[in-house]
């Protein structure tokens, strides 16, 4: 029987807050590391949200690889100043994002056609920061598989710790299939430990591409463990949890997570159901719909709270 690859939480903007990481890695677990959202330089400076969301007193638990991204040399060198400030030794950098408004400005998936500046990018900060280790999370291209070809012979000549490969374009956005023929061609020619990223939903499906592509150095998940938690531990013990394990898991997520959010906030309750009505956007995708659509409904905490344990059972 083929052993487990370690799973590793992708991030996302808005989602897999540093409350949310501390919560499930609490309840949940079956995590290896987390990765944080890209922290990126706006208007000269590193967004203090961002800041704090780094900061090792408030990711207790949990094994955080922090992620950046930067369309130049000087504004990474700000961002990787932070890293190590606040102690972290391995750095993500992140050639994956598909958000246009970023990616137009060479950010992301929007610098893959652009090797030179690729090139610059990762060798500075391999140059510059020989104490660090440096990882990669890229797309195949922003226009076409071809471009991740491309960058392979410097990707492959660059000490990096791992690459981690969604295999879509970022044109695409999160749209469409993802394109397997695509990942095997960078699968094969790609000298680093390889992690594979995107559309894996259940167990299934994990065993199913860590089957195809039997070198794979692990999984990447997001969005499949935002609808369900237990995804990672599900996997790693090989059977799923019981009805009853998971709504009590369910439960102490939500209400850790809740509570956390509540101390965290200055806005009030308005503010605050805000935040937890973006908590259930993915979770539990066949859950009850009626008292999901109350959950999305609510105006009141009372109300909120009345839906969420009507959905709870």
């Amino acid at each position: 029987m083929q052993s487990t690859l370690p799973i590793h939480f992708a991030p996302l903007q808005g989602y897999t807050e540093a409350i949310y990481r501390q919560a499930h890695a609490r309840i949940f677990g079956g995590v290896e590391s987390y990765y944080t959202p890209f922290v990126r330089v706006e208007h000269g400076e590193i967004r203090k949200k961002d800041m704090r969301e780094i900061t090792l007193e408030n990711n207790r638990g949990v094994q955080l690889i922090p992620q950046l991204i930067a369309p130049d040399v000087d504004k990474m060198e700000l961002i990787i100043a932070l890293f190590i400030e606040k102690g972290y030794k391995n750095v993500d950098i992140n050639l994956g994002c598909p958000f246009p408004l970023l990616a137009k400005r060479h950010n992301g998936s929007g610098m893959l056609p652009y090797p030179e500046e690729v090139r610059e990018l990762l060798t500075a900060a391999i140059k510059n920061h020989p104490d660090l280790q440096f990882s990669v999370k890229m797309r195949l291209g922003w226009e076409n598989p071809e471009e991740s070809l491309a960058l392979l012979p410097l990707l492959n000549e660059l000490p990096l710790t791992h690459i981690i490969m969604h295999p879509r374009l970022g044109k695409q956005q999160y749209k469409g299939e993802v394109d397997l023929k695509g990942f095997e061609a960078f699968y094969n020619e790609c000298r680093h430990p390889l992690i594979y990223n995107g559309d894996l939903l259940t167990v299934e499906d994990i065993q199913t591409i860590s089957e195809r592509f039997p070198r794979l150095a692990g999984i990447m998940i997001g969005r499949g463990l935002l609808a369900n938690p237990a995804l990672a531990l599900e996997y790693q013990q090989g059977h799923p949890l019981s009805e009853k394990d998971m709504q009590e898991r369910l439960r102490l997520f939500h209400a850790d997570v809740f509570a956390q959010y509540g101390n965290l906030l200055e806005g009030g309750d308005k503010q605050l159901l805000t935040k937890m009505k973006n908590f259930w956007e993915y979770l539990m995708p066949d859950g009850d719909r009626k008292a999901k659509k109350a959950i999305h409904k609510s105006n009141k905490l009372e109300t909120y709270q009345a839906a969420v344990r009507s959905l709870l059972g």
